[in-house]
């Protein structure tokens, strides 16, 4: 009876020992003396220990490191690379028997891949090409990557630079450039301030003196026209009157310092005289 107990043990043992459960991150391939036997979903399964052998692939997004490394840009200078690939094995039964079958350790290839890809691409940028196109660089490396890997079973998801630092004697040699341009920018700020500035105060005084002709220009015709209708009024109303007022004028001076003149009496300014007294000449009788 002792044997019979030994093999109920031995049998619990084995149900034990093939037991498997897969999670919903994974999915599983089940081999049978070393050869593809199934595919397994999650939940439990139980394999014939020994003889089965089942292997569990992570199907959730995964990442890499490409590691840095040093890589010559096409200006010949030394640029520190870095990386990150994100990529996950598809879910299907050919995808995962292909991440396993037609790839070995698909993890470390993705990484030398990466790598190889880097160098070929950064190879013919200019360190300052190979910085302000980030962009451009990840969608090569994405594509390069998906192509490469598209028998493995795999997406690639995305890729990402994390650095791209030059040596550093050249870092403090573009920091000194970046400084100068930017100092060289704001000198060409001020001075176009100030440009503006006395183009702006040039402009007002232009328009001032530009007031202060029109004003004079104004003053001046007004004059001219208060003029004209003086010398109109007078030619039309007063021109008689004007000369008589001459004539007196004439007198007045002569008479100034009570001076004693002798006018014949028929003379003009007599008669001036009279016209504005309104009084007649005197005629002298010729007896007298």
């Amino acid at each position: 009876m002792e044997w019979y107990y030994v093999v109920i043990a031995i049998l619990v043992f084995l149900f034990f020992a093939g037991i498997r459960i897969i999670r919903p991150t994974h999915r599983g391939l089940i081999e049978r003396f070393g050869k593809y036997k199934k595919f397994s979903n999650p939940g439990f399964h139980w394999i014939i220990p020994v003889i089965d052998r089942m292997i569990q692939i992570n199907i959730t997004e995964q990442m890499v490191d490409a590691e840095p490394q040093e890589i010559i840009t096409n200006d010949n200078l030394n640029a520190k690379v870095d990386a990150q690939v994100y990529f996950k094995v598809k879910d299907d039964e050919e995808s995962v028997k292909n991440s396993q079958y037609n790839v070995n350790s698909y993890r470390w290839q993705i990484v030398n891949l990466a790598r190889t890809t880097l160098r070929n691409i950064i190879g013919t940028l200019t360190l300052k090409s190979a910085n302000s196109e980030r962009d451009k660089i990840n969608g090569d490396l994405l594509t390069t990557l998906s192509k490469e890997t598209r028998n493995w079973g795999m997406e690639i998801v995305r890729t990402e630079l994390k650095e791209i630092d030059p040596p550093k004697d050249v870092q403090e040699t573009m920091n000194k450039v970046v400084k100068a341009e930017n100092e060289k920018i704001a000198s060409l700020d001020f001075a176009d301030a100030m440009e503006r500035g006395a183009d702006g105060t040039k402009r007002s005084e232009i328009k001032k003196a530009e007031g202060i002709k029109q004003a004079k220009i104004l003053a001046a015709e007004g004059e001219a026209e208060a003029i004209r209708l003086v010398n109109d009024a007078a030619n039309k109303y007063f021109i008689g009157n004007a000369q008589i007022l001459r004539k007196l004028e004439a007198v007045e001076k002569s008479l100034k310092e009570n001076a004693k003149i002798v006018i014949p009496a028929g003379s003009e300014l007599i008669n001036v005289i009279g016209d504005m007294a309104g009084i007649l000449p005197i005629r002298k009788d010729t007896k007298d």
